[in-house]
């Protein structure tokens, strides 16, 4: 069996990264929280809004596995300061952004934060876990879904009142998040200077064979497919489906799409607690396929009852993804950084992909039918009952060499 460490998790610095993650996340929220006012002001259609997304997401994702394995042999402890300096940056082209071309340029660069933050923060939280791993991942998740949640409310009451260039007012957010970084990366530095004292340290490695590793790695892929496609659905385009269908007020909506992401950082807690006590696989079982009976009648509810589904869907779904991070860091103990990137590098892409894909059938058809089409997503969930309980098999020690 797996052994873990006693000692209680380094709070200090599990809130510290959690905080670095509301901040950049909050920024990274609100560009789909902004989409209905450069629709307006861009005269935009919503194949070119899924496409803002896409170019996003995929920047995000498609660098994300390359710097967590870059890390795994090369650590750098304020790596987190370079990405928050680069979010200036993207922020500060996106608000001052006058043609499509500009936008998208911007939101490359936004990216490219992302894909240099995620990989070596989440390795910050595995480090400071004390063994508690999924509850560390869940105090760091949930701070970036704090950060999205907040964002439309931002977007709301700082930005649209004013327009486009007011997203400069947000720039203090990740000038905060320099500060914070720098505290981050002081703590890492040391961490890493003590190690350095040791040549190799011991790490846990799981007794499966290398061809059911990769078909566990495989399945999890696919159930952050079907996650992150249906979250898509929901952070790009439930403004416009509720302003659609039941007449609502932008700012309106923007409250309703607050529901849905303050719902996910909820459901990543309790996804981080119960995973630690029950078991990840039956976390990642539960959120993933019983979020089923309610996006299948979200289509048909009304605005009251759209509110509800949206906390319980946005509850459900986000319960697996510390769960998901944690199972795949286990299984692949001496590539945390790889497996990090790998993980929120996909996610990142399967939601921009997502939000492409569907932002083009929503042109071609209706904004609703693409709920009615999404809502089959989670039955993917059934797969998780291929994964290995990896509480229940043995693991074989092994001494690394610390980088």
């Amino acid at each position: 069996m797996l052994q873990t460490q006693t000692s209680r998790p380094i709070y200090s610095i599990l809130v510290a990264v959690s905080f670095a993650h509301l901040l950049n996340d909050l920024i990274q929220g609100v560009l789909p929280a902004v989409y209905p006012l450069l629709k307006e002001e861009h005269n935009l259609d919503y194949g070119q809004i899924g496409l803002i997304t896409f170019v996003y997401q995929m920047s995000a994702s498609i660098f994300q596995p390359m710097v967590g394995a870059y890390t795994d042999k090369r650590s750098h402890p304020f790596s987190q300061m370079l990405s928050m300096g680069i979010l200036i940056l993207g922020l500060l082209l996106f608000a001052n952004a006058h043609s499509y071309m500009f936008l998208l340029f911007s939101v490359f660069l936004v990216g490219i934060a992302s894909s240099v933050f995620h990989p070596e923060s989440s390795r910050i939280a595995y480090m400071a876990s004390s063994g508690q791993r999924s509850l560390a991942q869940s105090i760091f998740q949930i701070g970036g879904n704090a950060g999205m949640a907040l964002a439309p409310i931002a977007v709301a009451y700082i930005v649209l009142p004013r327009g486009q260039w007011s997203l400069m007012l947000l720039l203090v957010v990740p000038i905060i998040g320099q500060f914070v970084a720098y505290y981050i990366g002081a703590w890492y530095k040391k961490r890493l200077k003590n190690q350095s004292t040791t040549k190799k340290k011991i790490v846990y490695l799981p007794d499966l064979p290398p061809r059911k590793i990769t078909t566990t790695v495989v399945i999890l892929l696919l159930l952050i497919l079907s996650k992150y496609f249906y979250v898509a659905s929901i952070t790009n385009f439930l403004q416009f489906y509720t302003i659609e269908k039941f007449s609502i007020s932008v700012v309106q909506s923007q409250v309703y799409l607050f529901y849905f992401l303050i719902a996910i950082a909820v459901g990543t807690m309790l996804g981080g607690f119960f995973g630690d006590r029950f078991g990840r696989k039956y976390v990642i079982w539960f959120s993933v396929l019983g979020a089923a009976p309610f996006t299948l009648a979200l289509p048909y509810v009304g605005l009251t009852m759209t509110a509800v589904f949206i906390v319980i869907i946005g509850i459900i779904l986000s319960s697996a993804f510390p769960a998901i991070i944690v199972y795949a860091q286990e299984l692949l103990p001496k590539k945390l950084g790889m497996v990090s990137g790998l993980f929120y590098g996909f996610a990142f892409g399967m939601a921009g992909m997502g939000s492409a894909i569907l932002g083009c059938l929503a042109d071609k058809t209706s904004i609703a039918y693409i709920y009615h089409i999404c809502s089959y997503l989670p039955l993917i969930g059934i797969v998780a009952a291929l994964l290995p309980n990896l509480q229940r098999i043995n693991y074989i020690e092994e001494k690394v060499k610390i980088s």
